[in-house]
C-alpha cells in the first residue's frame, strides 16, 4: 500500500518506520509549507499534524478523495462540518483520540467500570491525564474520550478542565511533564478504599502501529469509523 504522511514530526517518523517494516511504501512526507499534491500518489493518508492545521488538512484529503486516518486531536468543534463534507463527497475517514490497542481496550474497560460504580454513591470518580510539555491541547483527546465513557454511564452531562468535579460536570486534571508519552488514570475513591485503572504509554510505537493498522483497514472502504470498528472491540 502507498501511504502519504500529512505531518512529519516525531509521530510521523515513527509511523514511517513501522509502515515500512510492514511492507508499505511512503510516497509523501508533508509538513506545513510543503506541496500537498504529493499526497495524490497515496492510497491512504495518515494525518498527525496540529490542532490549527487539521481542519484544512482534512478538507484537502476529503475533497481529493483520499482515504484518511487522522490522529490529531483538538478539533471536536468542527466534527459536524467534517462529517457533512465526508457524506457529501462519499469519503473515508478513521479518526480517534488515540490509536493504541491498549488505550482502546482501556476505553471499553472504563465504560464497564463506570456502569458498575454508578450503583454506589460512596465512590467519587477522579480523572487525570499526564503528557509531555510539547502537547498543545489540554485536556488530551484521550482524556475527553475517557470522560465521555464515564458520562455515558453516570449522571455527569459534561466535562470541564480542572481537578475537582461539579454537580453535573466531570473534572479532568491535565498535567504536563517532561517526556511523558501519555498516562491516563481513572480513580474511584470512597471513605474506606480506592479502585483505580491506569494506562501508561511507554513509547509512541503503540500509537503509530494502531494508525498503520487503521490505514490498512480503511483502504477501499467508505464512511467514518473509529478504532472500535478497526479493532473489532
Amino acid at each position: 500500500m502507498k501511504i502519504g504522511l500529512l505531518g512529519y514530526g516525531k509521530m510521523g517518523k515513527v509511523i514511517e518506520r513501522i509502515a515500512t517494516d510492514r511492507g508499505h511504501e511512503i510516497v509523501a512526507k508533508i509538513n506545513r509549507n510543503d506541496d500537498k499534491n504529493e499526497l495524490l500518489k497515496a492510497d491512504v493518508v495518515i494525518e498527525f499534524s496540529a490542532p490549527e492545521s487539521v481542519i484544512k488538512n482534512l478538507k484537502y484529503c476529503i475533497n481529493n478523495e483520499l482515504s484518511t486516518v487522522c490522529g490529531t486531536t483538538g478539533w471536536n468543534d468542527s466534527i459536524k462540518e467534517i462529517y457533512s463534507l465526508l457524506e457529501a463527497k462519499n469519503g473515508a475517514l478513521v479518526h480517534a483520540s488515540n490509536f493504541s490497542l491498549g488505550v482502546n481496550i482501556f476505553f471499553e474497560l472504563n465504560k464497564k467500570l463506570a456502569a458498575m460504580m454508578n450503583q454506589f454513591d460512596e465512590y467519587n470518580v477522579h480523572l487525570k491525564e499526564i503528557h509531555h510539555t510539547e502537547k498543545k491541547d489540554a485536556p488530551s483527546g484521550t482524556a475527553i474520550t475517557v470522560a465521555e465513557g464515564i458520562m455515558e454511564n453516570t449522571t455527569y452531562s459534561k466535562w470541564h478542565l480542572g481537578d475537582s468535579n461539579k454537580q453535573e460536570s466531570l473534572g479532568i486534571e491535565a498535567l504536563r511533564e517532561h517526556d511523558v508519552k501519555g498516562t491516563h488514570i481513572v480513580t474511584y475513591n470512597s471513605p474506606v478504599d480506592q479502585i483505580e485503572i491506569t494506562h501508561t504509554a511507554h513509547s509512541r510505537d503503540g500509537f503509530a502501529l494502531g494508525a498503520v493498522i487503521a490505514a490498512e483497514w480503511i483502504e477501499g472502504k467508505k464512511g467514518v469509523y473509529g478504532m472500535k470498528e478497526v479493532l473489532g472491540l
